[in-house]
Formats: C-alpha cells, structure tokens, sequence
C-alpha cells in the first residue's frame, strides 16, 4: 500500500514537472523562421519593410532584408503578413490586401520579392543599433564590424563627411544611447578608411570607427562653451602652404526652444580628436553674414582662385579656399541679384539704368533662395522670369521647394548634380529629388523624384562624392531617417533617428532631364546650337535658346551633328538610340503635350543640306526656311536667358 501510493505520488509529480517545463519547439523555437524581402530588379535584400500580422505584431526587415521570425503559437503555422515600405510595393490580391502567406517553420526560409518604384535604390542603414540584428538571429552573415551596437549609439541625426589625411571623417548632430534618454549633444564623430584603401565597397557598408569615452559611448567633439548643444555645418578640407591638410567647420550654439544664439568657425585638432575655437561671428545670429556658412560644401576654381562653396542646398554662398578666409566672416561671398550690403527686407535690387537685374558675386549681403525669390515676386519687386531658382518638376512643371542637399561635379553627367530633400511634398521633409545643371550657380531648372518616405522625414542629405563608381555613373547618398517634422503617428524600430544610405544609377531614362540648350553660333555655321556638355564647360555667358534632354529617356527624336554639303558641321533628326556621340539632344514628338513644352521648327538652308532648330516660329533669317509644321516639342526657358 505505502508502495502504491509513493508510485502513484511520483507519477503525479512527473506530470506536473511535464506540464510546468517549456515546451521547446511550441512556445520557444530554437531557431527563428528567415523572411527574406528582395527587390525584384535587383535581387538584393531591402531593408526597412514592414511586415505586419493579421494580429499586429510588426516586424521591420535589417540592413540584408532579413526579419527573424519567432513568434511562439505562430511560427510553425500558415501566417500572413501585411507588407509595406516607403517607394516600394507589392502586389494586391483580388480583395486589394496586400501581402503574402508563408508557411512558417523553425530554421526554415521564405523570400518575397518587393517592387521598387523609387529611382534610387535603398541599400543600408549606417547608424544606430540593430543594423544586422535579424541576419545574425537567422545565421546570415554581417559584412560590416560592429553589426549590433558599434558606439553605443542608437540614434544620429544629420550627417557630416570628409576624407582628411587619407579617411572618411563623419559628423553627426544629437545622437542616442542605450543608458538615458538624453545623450550626445556636442557632435560626435567617427572615421572609416576609403573603398579600395581598406574599407568596405560602398554598397556592402560602412565600418565606423567612433571616437568613445570612457564607457564606450561615442564621445563629444565640438563641445563649445555655453548653454545647449553644439552642432556644427560647412565641413571642409583645406591645404595650407605648408602643405599640411587642415579640417574646418562652422558650428552653432543651440538654446531653448531652437535658437541660435551664437556662430563662429572651428578647426580639427587631430591630436585631441576634437574640433577648438577658431572664430566667433559677429553681430546677431539671424542678421550675421555667417548664418550663410551652413550646409554640405565643395570646392570649385573660379577665375584663378579656388573656392569652398555651401549648398543651402544651392551653391550660391563661397569663401576663399584657405585656412585664413575660410574662418573670416568678411570674406564670405553670396551670388544674387540684392543690391550689395543689404538683406531681403529691404528690397533693394541690382539694376542696371536700363532696369536689367545683375546678378554677381557680393560680400555683406543676404543669400537670396527659392522663398527669398518669392517674397521679392510678391511684392512686386521682381519678375518670375528674372527669379535665377527656376527649380520645377520635369513631368508636370510643378514647383518643386528645396530644402537641403548637396552639390558635386559628376564626370559621367559632365555636370553638377544636386540631390536635395524637398518641403512641403507628399511628405513634409520626406521626398528626394536629382536636378543638374552645367554651372555650381545653374541653370537649376528641371528635377526627377528619385525616392519617397510616406509620411516620413528623410532630411538634411549627403552626396557621397568619394563613394562614386564607374565613373559616376553610380553615385551614393544618406540622410536622416526620422519621424520629426512629418506627423507620422509610428516610428519605425530600430530605424528612428538613424541614417539611411541610397545609391542611384545615373544612366537610368527616368533621368534623362530636359537640359539647357545654348545659342552658341549666330550666324549658324555648325546648326548654332548646343548642350552644356559639348560646350566642355563653356556655358557662362551663352544665351538658352531652350530646353531638351541630352540623352535618350521620355524624348524619341535625337538632334545630332553631321557633316554638311560644306565641310562644315550642321544639325539633322536622327534616332537618339543609334545616334551615339553625335547626339546634341533630344525631342518630344510633335504630339506631345507634356507641361511647359512648346513646339520647335528646323530651319533648311537654300541650296544647302545645312540645318537648325528653334522655336521662334517667326525667325527672319534671309536664306534659310522653317519647316510647315513643327519637328517636335521641347521645353521653354523659364528664367534668365544667360548663365552665370
């Protein structure tokens, strides 16, 4: 009896240890399921899509497309997943839901394949931690050094860079930690080494390096003294006559609720790893000349002297390029039409006697932008054709408003190109576009969106100019990936507050924007016409008969050079996908109705197989006859007809 029931009481007791222990492969798989999200085009994976069950549990692809899936009483089970990402899509089934059902297991793998209407080409995030989490949670290798935590940095806003002394120098603005909600407001910096001399091609990652304190937490390098953070713009690298590379920035000191209340210049001590004092400016901050000295930069040859020029986002602020001029806020220059030493307020424009607006280089005045333009229109001081920021989208004319961005020359566009974040689009600070021009002060005329952030911000960008590939033809780009500004009701994990890293392929059609056609030939030896390319940098001063892409895209009819009954060169209609070099541009057909286009006419010499283009269709030449009816359709010139 005693016997039975000490049986009987560990059998009980063995049911109970049972029914208490974890049940491994039901309630805590051993190994995740692998979602893995790629883009179609291109087969990579894509980061920061959000796949959501039918429940709400959200789940947000890393840097390789990876989600690790383990939800206990799911996995194991047919599970649905909604699917959404900024600029891409898939497809809706017949009741408009859009997602998939996989069939889950632990270990196993899925791979759903997303379709990329941006332009651009979303590849990583740089900052923040997680980067990699779900790849190493499902054995897929990182490629980059710190994958999970590398600085104790959670979050980094607006992103600085420089190649100094053979590496990338980075800057960031406020920036997160793991340890309490306040972290780092006095610009924390970190260096990586340049693809090819040790570090990783750009379209695999960045391997950063931070500068730490003692706890490992990425450390201030511009702590000026005063009340508020120190965040610093302008960053620029120059050489003295010693020879000797020299680092150098602007920086603002921040009080409640967002006000500056003091700019000055600093330099890299690369000894301390740390940015000293080397100015402050004068006067208020709104009214000081080095409230212009903000924004990414680059440096540029006018004349027999080399510049360092600020886009905000365009490039019509410079200062001499060398160490004394670049920390002098009297040497600051702003290319506009403001009569010298004045400010916007006054509306005091540069006219000749003959009322005709000058632009030029000017010292101790107020840069004039896209707003500036509009105030001065308003209020009836100056013309909209005069306005020198003609910026419009190239599809439908629609103003476009820039906000920041960066300028670089570009050898496979031969021109400049500007990346830039647009306000007030489809998301307030969330829409990115391209525009070139042939000159840093314009024409900025035409732009392409390249990539979109629904109700998200993606602010303050950075051209990459060191990362460019093939050419140029490849050329990369971040910015900050933020919910600030947009009202958007979520963040997104581990992506809040962090940068976001693009590539976009230049010789894409979606780029081939209309491009200033110059009148280079009066007496019309060789056609009279040309693109700024061909110009070989030979635009300033040209007159812009019109606009017309350079390159084959949404236009099918190509203007090329060919030789003449004369020996000379001259201009005829050819198929631009065969025209190779001797393409100039090209045309809408002439049933086009595309927005801001007007028809063009060939002109046909006498006796001669010499012709031309234009779209005056009343052009008197003796000797030469137009066409009956228009050739095509190409874009009218919104703004000045010269180039600066």
């Amino acid at each position: 009896m005693t016997t039975s029931w000490i049986r009987a009481g560990a059998a009980w007791l063995a049911i109970l240890a049972a029914a208490s222990a974890p049940a491994e492969e039901s309630a805590s798989p051993s190994k995740p399921f692998r979602i893995v999200v790629v883009d179609e085009q291109t087969g990579r994976g894509v980061p920061l899509v959000e796949l959501r069950t039918v429940n709400q549990i959200l789940y947000v692809t890393d840097s390789n497309g990876v989600v690790a899936f383990d939800e206990p009483g799911l996995i194991g089970r047919r599970v649905f997943f909604a699917i959404k990402s900024h600029g891409y899509e898939s497809p809706k089934d017949g009741f408009g839901i859009v997602g998939a059902a996989l069939d889950t297991s632990p270990g196993g793998e899925a791979r759903l394949k997303i379709k990329r209407l941006n332009v651009a080409e979303r590849l990583y995030r740089v900052t923040g931690a997680g980067i990699y989490r779900d790849s190493l949670l499902t054995g897929v290798p990182a490629p980059t050094r710190e994958p999970l935590l590398d600085g104790l940095v959670l979050g980094q806003d607006s992103v600085l860079s420089a190649v100094y002394r053979g590496k990338i120098h980075w800057f960031w603005g406020d920036t997160n930690q793991p340890a309490y909600p306040l972290g780092n407001f006095h610009t924390p910096g970190a260096v990586s080494d340049l693809p090819g001399k040790g570090g990783l091609d750009p379209s695999r990652g960045v391997d950063l390096i931070y500068f730490v304190d003692e706890k490992g937490f990425a450390k201030p390098t511009s702590k000026m003294p005063g009340e508020g953070p120190t965040w610093i713009t302008g960053l620029a690298v120059l050489t003295d006559d010693q020879g000797r590379e020299r680092m150098f920035a602007n920086y603002a000191k921040i009080k409640p609720p967002m006000t500056t209340y003091e700019l000055g210049a600093v330099e890299w001590d690369p000894a301390k790893n740390e940015f000293v004092k080397r100015a402050v400016y004068s006067g208020p901050p709104e009214t000081s000349t080095g409230e212009t000295l903000s924004g990414h930069t680059f440096q540029h040859r006018d004349g027999d002297r080399d510049y360092v020029y600020y886009c905000n986002p365009f490039p019509l602020t410079r200062v001499p390029a060398d160490p004394a001029s670049i920390i002098d806020e009297k040497a600051v220059e702003v290319f506009t039409c403001l009569e010298a030493g004045t400010r916007i307020d006054q509306e005091k424009l540069d006219r000749d006697d003959e009322g005709r607006l000058r632009y030029s280089w000017k010292k101790a005045t107020q840069r004039l932008d896209q707003r500036g333009q509009d105030r001065l229109v308003k209020a009836g001081k100056l013309k909209a054709e005069e306005a020198l920021l003609q910026l419009r989208d190239a599809t439908t004319g629609k103003r476009v408003l820039a906000h920041g961005g960066s300028a670089a020359w570009n050898a496979y566009r031969r021109r400049w190109v500007l990346l830039f974040v647009e306000i007030g689009g489809t998301s307030m600070l969330g829409e990115m576009w391209f525009s070139e021009a042939d000159t840093p002060l314009g024409p900025w005329v035409h732009a392409r969106k390249i990539a979109t952030h629904d109700t998200y911000s993606f602010y303050n960008p950075k051209q990459h100019a060191m990362f460019d590939q093939d050419g140029g033809r490849v050329v990369y780009f971040e910015g900050t990936y933020t919910a600030s500004f947009s009202g958007a009701k979520e963040q997104t994990p581990r992506y809040e507050y962090n940068q976001m890293m693009y590539r976009l392929d230049l010789s894409d059609a979606r780029l081939s924007l209309p491009a200033a056609v110059y009148e280079v030939d009066p007496m019309l030896a060789t056609g009279g016409l040309a693109t700024g390319p061909a110009l070989a940098h030979g635009a300033r001063g040209k007159a812009i008969a019109f606009f017309a892409p350079d390159r084959p895209g949404t236009a099918e009819i190509g203007v090329v050079e060919v030789a003449d009954d004369r020996g000379g060169k001259t201009l005829a209609l050819a198929d631009p996908a065969v025209a190779g070099p001797a393409l100039r541009f090209c045309i809408l057909r002439p049933e086009s109705r595309l927005a801001e286009t007007t028809p063009i006419y060939e002109y046909s010499r006498e006796g001669s197989t010499q012709r031309t283009f234009s779209i005056d269709p009343d052009r008197a030449i003796e000797g030469w006859r137009r066409s009956p009816q228009p050739v095509g359709r190409v874009w009218k010139n919104p703004g000045p007809t010269q180039v600066w």
